[in-house]
């Protein structure tokens, strides 16, 4: 079985290879091609997935080592493969939604002249995603990251010809770049430290290294996990990504970039163990997060970039409960997958709305779209349910955890912590509700598009309504599975560190307590967009609501903070340069011009000047030599 571990990378490798040096003759079919080997890499998933099953919850680790990379004296890297439980749920996730947003792509690019390049894209990030999950040591781990942060920045830049992508593209990449900066650091000390950077090692020994090493290590590891998860201070890229093909949106969002930020902390849990302070820290860029993308999420009108907050706010969710430690690992991947299921189907579910209404993307634009489209009304609906929390779907059993896990931290902090769970609860449930109302309900207002056509709303192709029945099945059952008889947290426990918590309040009461929250923002939303008509253009709003509309004013404090200040230095820099660099260089060689142009007024051609000056000079040699005798 172990051989088969390298085929799962191997296979929607091959199909990036293919798709971008086959040439235009795989043009009619390039895209099932891609579509195909995502999918075997899926059936390959599932074969290990059974296999593991059948052993001993100790014995499940696979690994295969295919060569040795750099093997130099003190310095061994590896390509080699680990698959455990906490690997293997992340392979199941990548391939199982990523084939399905394969199979919607068929049919939501089918007019695109370039749909073969797309396709092998999509190809090369399952690829790196899957390599950044089954890495045996952080050195793979991180050509996974930077070849996932490769394939975003050309998928989200995909539609080039317009400079709202192109720059969207560069954002992502750009802002990536700083927390990339943080894992490298990170490995360095891993490996000063260590003197490895296999997994195995460097975790099984964490504790003998002092608190002050791993705290730092563990703050570099947050930043890298914060630009990937777009986590506050690093999450201004994730709005404006939104300007790629939809579903880019969902694959990012559901099953590739934004949890590698996840997996990254839960893998590294001994270390967070270790260094109290990173953890904490942790916990509240999880905390802020949370509230920050659900506050953006709940004033835009962009379909996509309401639901871009929204993942924000769940990555929060994860994140918060991830540096919980151990009271929390667990139910952060048992939220990332349910997650993925009913955020991958909305995000498809808006592609669908966009794709019947012209590329819309305006929600006040919308209104009365059920009507029209019923099976995406009916998927989108049900992840909708699902990630507001509604009783007994995926989103209910995932997210409580979470909550019963903050207030399990004990003490003040607890509360703290479990009273933003139950805040995210309630906020989630108001823009949510938001998007259905604002799309679905209501009178139509409907307009022209740009080239003057009216939009004819129609329910999507089978290549697209299908992926999202599926993972609207996910999004309905995928919680009640995992948690019938603890079973997600049995399949972990054996590779994620797992304790029980002191919660001053029991599960029953957290479910009560998220429920009667969820139904309060419900019903906000439908006071506000249910009863009375939606106004073309938003009102002007009080000031959180206009801050919220500019992302919370990130991009102002970047602006602020970074662009501005290196606006000065660089004029500064270029005025030095200018200045005094240019100014010595110029004056010196101005100042050796005009002493050779004055030199050379001496040699003018005539024998009489050379005679005259040759007679001043042995006149004034001999009045020297006078002068010294005489002396």
């Amino acid at each position: 079985m172990e051989s088969l571990i390298g085929l799962l990378v191997a296979a929607p490798l091959l199909g990036a290879a293919l798709l971008l040096v086959g040439g235009r003759r795989l043009d009619r079919f390039g895209h099932w091609l891609a579509t195909g080997l995502a999918a075997l890499s899926f059936a390959l998933a599932v074969v290990l997935f059974v296999d593991m099953l059948g052993r001993d919850g100790g014995d499940r680790a696979l690994s295969q080592h295919l060569y040795s990379w750099v093997p130099v004296s003190g310095f061994q890297a590896d390509i080699a493969f680990q698959l455990d439980q906490l690997s293997m749920t992340f392979v199941l996730l990548i391939t199982s939604v990523g084939t399905l947003i394969h199979l919607y792509s068929v049919g939501y690019m089918e007019h695109d002249v370039r749909r073969r390049r797309f396709f092998a894209y999509l190809n090369l990030f399952l690829a790196a995603m899957l390599i950044l999950v089954l890495a045996d040591n952080y050195l793979l781990l991180y050509v996974g990251w930077e070849g996932v942060g490769l394939a975003s920045f050309l998928l989200i830049g995909f539609w080039q010809h317009k400079p709202s992508a192109a720059t969207a593209a560069k954002k992502a990449f750009v802002v990536n770049r700083v927390g990339d900066v943080g894992l490298a650091i990170a490995i360095f000390l891993m490996f000063s430290t260590f003197g490895t950077f296999a997994f195995s090692p460097v975790l099984s020994t964490a504790e003998q290294a002092s608190e002050g090493t791993l705290t730092a290590i563990g703050l570099m590891l947050l930043l890298a996990a914060c630009g990937k998860s777009a986590q506050v201070p690093l999450q201004s890229w994730l709005g404006d990504a939104m300007e790629g093909p939809t579903p880019v949106s969902a694959l990012i969002h559901a099953a590739t970039m934004v949890t590698a930020g996840v997996y990254l902390v839960v893998r590294s849990g001994a270390i967070f163990d270790g260094a109290p302070a990173a953890q904490t820290v942790v916990v509240v860029v999880g905390a802020v997060t949370l509230l920050f993308g659900a506050i953006v999420g709940c004033a835009k009108d962009d379909i996509k970039k309401a639901l871009a907050g929204s993942t924000m706010s769940q990555i929060g969710y994860m994140m918060l409960a991830a540096g919980l430690g151990p009271i929390g690992y667990v139910f952060a991947i048992m939220h990332l997958v349910t997650h993925g299921f009913f955020k991958a189907g909305l995000f498809l579910g808006a592609g669908s709305v966009m794709h019947g209404m012209n590329d819309e993307v305006d929600m006040r634009r919308y209104g009365g779209l059920r009507k029209y489209m019923p099976v995406t009304f009916v998927t989108m609906g049900l992840g909708y349910l699902a990630i507001i929390g509604f009783p007994y779907l995926s989103g209910f059993f995932s997210k409580d955890e979470i909550i019963y896990a903050a207030f399990g931290k004990g003490g003040a902090e607890g509360w703290i912590l479990g009273g933003v769970t139950l805040l995210g609860a309630a906020l989630t449930a108001y823009y949510m509700t938001r998007i259905m109302l604002m799309t679905f309900f209501g009178e139509k207002r409907w307009v022209k598009d740009a080239e003057g056509n009216d939009p004819h709303p129609h329910e999507s192709p089978l290549s697209m309504t299908v992926p999202m029945i599926v993972l609207a099945v996910g999004s309905v059952g995928a919680g009640f599975v995992f948690n019938l008889n603890h079973s997600f947290v049995d399949w972990l426990s054996p590779v994620v560190a797992t304790a029980d918590g002191n919660s001053p309040v029991s599960h029953g009461m957290v479910s009560v307590l998220a429920t009667v929250l969820m139904l309060v923002g419900v019903g906000a939303a439908w006071f506000q967009y249910g009863r009375r008509p939606i106004p073309e253009v938003a009102p002007t709003g009080v000031w959180i609501t206009r801050a919220a509309r500019r992302d919370l004013l990130q991009d102002d404090f970047n602006h602020a903070a970074f662009v501005t200040p290196g606006s000065y230095l660089t004029r500064g820099l270029v005025y030095v340069d200018h200045k005094l660099v240019d100014g010595v260089v110029n004056g010196t060689a101005a100042g050796f011009g005009g002493l050779s142009g004055r030199l050379r007024k001496v040699q003018n051609g005539f024998a009489r000047s050379y005679a005259a000056s040759m007679f001043g000079g042995a006149a004034i040699l001999i009045a020297v030599t006078l002068l010294m005798r005489a002396v």
